[in-house]
């Protein structure tokens, strides 16, 4: 057998496929058009409308090498020796062409030829009762019987859902040799050792589940298969895990040779590093696809897996930012196959860093977290009695799950304080979100229900839109859907439902462009257009009925508010200068992550680490300007994929492209892919006036900006309220400057004489406010104060400490909100004798409905619960006397 590296069997696979008539799809989007899922699990994941009968495909078969994403068990994840998050699956599917028997051969063909595996290392495993896929093996390719063997529907069936498509599956196995082995004398297929390697599946979809469990056949044969690819090439390459093949090992020397270690020398650093190599891969692809950190949904997803492999990266020893560095190396191992990679490289470089340095922010949280943790045993007196010393599962899983701490490390400083993990509770909590994962990630589990729309798109030819080139346009109604449902007719005056044009010339919303607005008249009715929405190839037209009634199969003229349009237009033009603006001004790493375009003002996500300068925004909004004044002709047009990239399109972040795109592009200064409607020349948008900047999330930013006469119209505003402040300031644009900056230095110097009064007032009455109790040797101060500031407490609490030895001050002071502030101080002496401030706030606040914490000497917290007040001085008397 030859040694091939992963890059090649990637397109031996492919070019196989081509030869045997499949249509070769690129690498579908990390997150799926399927709401029930997450990411794309598996290779089939974006063909599962062709498998459920939703869509007809273009082509009887295909053949894709998917990227996925299966995080359902992360933990296991640098433990085993084939555990990854993200990974490629080589996958040929048919859908009413080839089956079993070629499926059979040519997988065998593919595996023995192609690739070179020794024929006698290979078996097959097939459903108990599946005559047809087990005559294949024995004789199209000829594996002798004792090789093939027969498991149940548990190990060989696949189900898509509880109904619907299924049908039995044959896996592949290939026998890595007895090193491998167990030992057993019944070690064998299915054996759940390393020496029996399951590396292709073969899905036969040949039947339609009904609720009662029975099967029937579908109306056409299908052809389902997945084979890893890192998989595929361990066993070509020969080495014992994917981690060593090429695919993997270029990330793992990098790694090595920063940390100073030797790869194989140790066991906790071995993980390290394989944790660290297969979370940036996931990491950067899930970014090149659009996804950003988040708290939720796939976003919450990619800022563990970073934060994960940083936290890993600093038990290696590393310090600061380090994993945008594994860029140009992965580069090397899969630039060719993914050029979007390459394209996104500046973008997805600064958004690692960004969320790395936030995550140093993150580690010092769950820090605190774990100190408090050990404060609270060590307060408990558990330590002094011998009692059991132990970290509750709960904590040492929520610094697991949020903050990014691998379990080992806080099992490592826990034991630095004498302290044991409880690690039943950790596995409990774990086990709880494990199987939360798998509800939401297993692809049986899963389902694209069809609707109204889906069998519609079926039954009728797609919309044809002619709103490119033209505002009215006629075509005939093909369906009335009301409630969800299709009905032959509408006649009640102002019911509002949705209909189907064969012709029309509005546009459907979609990518952040709204639809059109407008009229649909028949020869008996009119209405009015609300909104036009996308379902497969319908535009579908949200309508209000304004006079008569309409039919089925009648002719309709359709007509566009075309003033409306044109400001929509405006600003979506807008939107694209903007986008090559900022990457100008900010820089490449600039990539769109959202947008909002209608006819009032455009908003534009990117991606940016840090607020814009007021300098930074006004050369932006000039150079859109220096566009707009320079009246560029826009040039539209199609082109395959490839002459689009070769003319240097953008393409957006979180949007999924056919074969064909339009390109739109203002000539010498930018090019898109986009769907949506433009002007015919930049001097058409008028003017462009951005009118916020602002932060909405992790690493991204938004702009919004107005155009035409709404930029006019602002400021036309900014000027009349500009003219309202001289007047109430007395001043005018020469001096408004200076006299609002004396206005709010007599305002601080004001704020600043009330705080001192107060405070005098508060140390003269300092013997009248305090209540004074003697405990074990030191001196207890409580203060209930009303409206008081925390500042003014403080002063109190030092005057009172200068005055006491060793004394403890607790001051409380109630808003006019109903919220109760809480202060406690304690001095060097009461400290030596075992007083923690943080502590006894942490206790307290608990009790007023809040939080808070602090360092021995002093803290502070609070919450909403003001009448516990007395039950918060009885607590922290008890917890001193407990000292």
């Amino acid at each position: 057998m030859r040694n091939r590296s992963g890059k090649e069997i990637r397109e031996l696979f492919i070019e196989f496929w081509k030869e045997k008539g499949a249509a070769r799809y690129p690498s579908f989007s990390l997150i799926p058009d399927d709401p029930s899922l997450l990411f794309t699990i598996a290779g089939m994941v974006p063909f599962k409308k062709y498998y459920l009968g939703l869509s007809t495909p273009p082509s009887q078969s295909a053949v894709t090498c998917q990227k996925c994403v299966r995080t359902n068990d992360i933990e296991n994840v640098g433990r085993t020796a084939r555990h990854h998050t993200f990974f490629e699956m080589l996958g040929n599917f048919s859908w009413g062409g080839y089956f079993k028997k070629e499926a059979v051969a040519w997988s065998w063909e593919f595996l023995t030829t192609r690739i070179g595996l020794d024929p006698s290392r290979l078996y097959a495993s097939i459903y108990k009762d599946d005559s047809e896929a087990y005559d294949a093996w024995r004789n199209i390719a000829g594996l002798p019987e004792e090789r093939i063997k027969r498991f149940g529907m548990d190990e060989n069936y696949w189900f898509m859902s509880e109904t619907g498509p299924c049908g039995p599956c044959s896996e592949i196995y290939y026998d890595r040799g007895e090193k491998y082995g167990c030992d057993r004398p019944d070690c064998g297929v299915g054996c759940d050792c390393d020496r029996y390697m399951e590396i292709w599946n073969l899905v036969f979809t040949q039947y339609d589940r009904q609720k009662d469990g029975s099967l029937l056949p579908l109306p056409r044969n299908n052809i389902d298969t997945g084979m890893g690819l890192e998989r595929l090439t361990s066993v070509v390459q020969g080495v014992d895990t994917d981690y060593e093949t090429d695919l993997f090992m270029p990330l793992i020397e990098y790694t090595c040779k920063r940390a100073n270690v030797s790869y194989g020398s140790s066991a906790k650093n071995d993980l390290a590093v394989r944790v660290i190599v297969d979370h940036i891969r996931a990491v950067i692809f899930m970014l090149s696809d659009g996804v950003l950190p988040s708290n939720d949904g796939p976003g919450y997803v990619l800022r563990r897996l970073l934060r994960r492999a940083a936290r890993y990266g600093r038990l290696l020893g590393f310090e600061g930012g380090f994993l945008r560095e594994y860029m140009p190396a992965l580069l090397d191992i899969m630039g060719d196959a993914y050029p979007d990679l390459v394209e996104n490289r500046a973008a997805i470089e600064k958004i690692i860093d960004v969320e790395e340095t936030r995550f140093d922010k993150t580690l010092s949280q769950g820090m605190d977290i774990f100190d408090s943790a050990v404060e609270l045993l060590r307060s408990s007196g558990a330590f002094e009695t011998g009692g059991e010393n132990v970290l509750s599962g709960d904590v040492a899983f929520t610094l697991y799950d949020t903050f990014g701490f691998p379990f080992e490390l806080t099992c490592e400083m826990a034991a630095e304080e004498g302290i044991n993990v409880d690690k039943a509770g950790f596995d409990k909590a774990m086990q709880a979100q494990r199987e939360r994962a798998r509800a939401g990630s297993k692809q049986k589990k899963t389902s694209l229900a069809g609707d109204v729309y889906t069998e519609l798109a079926n039954d009728i030819p797609a919309t044809v839109f002619t709103g490119y080139d033209r505002c009215a346009d006629e075509g005939k109604i093909v369906a009335i859907i009301s409630g969800g449902v299709l009905v032959d007719s509408i006649d009640k005056r102002g019911a509002e439902f949705e209909l189907v044009l064969t012709i029309t010339p509005f546009y459907a919303e979609r990518g952040g462009e709204v639809g059109d607005t407008g009229t649909i008249k028949t020869s008996g009715a009119e209405m009015e257009v609300l909104n036009v929405t996308p379902k497969g190839g319908l535009s579908v037209h949200s309508v209000r009925l304004l006079s008569g009634s309409v039919t089925v199969g009648e002719e309709a003229r359709a007509e566009v508010d075309n003033e409306r349009r044109s400001a929509v237009r405006r600003n979506h033009s807008a939107t694209h200068l903007l986008h090559e603006a900022l990457s100008r001004v900010l820089g490449s790493h600039v990539r769109q992550a959202g947008s909002l375009v209608n006819d009032a003002l455009l908003r534009f996500d990117f991606t940016h680490h840090e607020a814009m300068t007021q300098a930074q925004a006004e050369e932006a909004e000039n150079i859109v300007n220096e566009q707009i004044l320079a009246n560029r002709q826009l040039i539209i047009g199609e082109y395959d994929r490839e002459e689009a990239r070769a003319l240097g399109a953008k393409a957006l972040f979180d949007e999924k492209y056919g074969s064909v795109v339009r390109v739109v592009s203002v000539p010498g200064f930018s090019v898109e892919l986009c769907g949506g409607l433009h002007v015919n020349a930049t001097g058409d948008i008028g003017l462009f006036k951005i009118t916020r900047e602002e932060g909405i999330g992790s690493g991204t930013r938004r702009i919004t900006a107005v155009t035409g006469l709404n930029s006019l119209k602002t400021m036309q505003d900014e000027t009349l309220l500009m003219s309202r402040v001289f007047g109430v300031l007395a001043a005018d644009e020469t001096n408004v400057e200076s006299r609002l900056e004396d206005i709010l230095s007599e305002n601080k110097r004001l704020q600043r004489t009330i705080k001192e009064i107060q405070a005098k007032e508060l140390a003269l009455r300092a013997g009248d406010v305090f209540v004074k109790k003697e405990i074990k040797g030191l001196t207890l101060l409580t203060g209930k104060f009303s409206g008081s500031g925390v500042d003014s407490l403080r002063e109190l609490g030092d005057g009172a400490k200068a005055k006491h030895s060793p004394v403890v001050v607790v001051m409380a002071s109630v808003q006019e909100s109903g919220d109760c502030a809480l202060l406690v101080m304690a001095d060097d002496a009461a400290v030596e004798m075992g007083v923690n401030a943080g502590t006894l706030v942490k206790e307290g606040a608990a009790l007023l409905g809040g939080r808070g914490g602090g360092k021995a000497n002093t803290a502070q917290g609070g919450g909403k619960d003001a009448g516990r007040l007395d039950d918060v001085l009885t607590k922290i008397e008890s917890l001193l006397n407990a000292l």
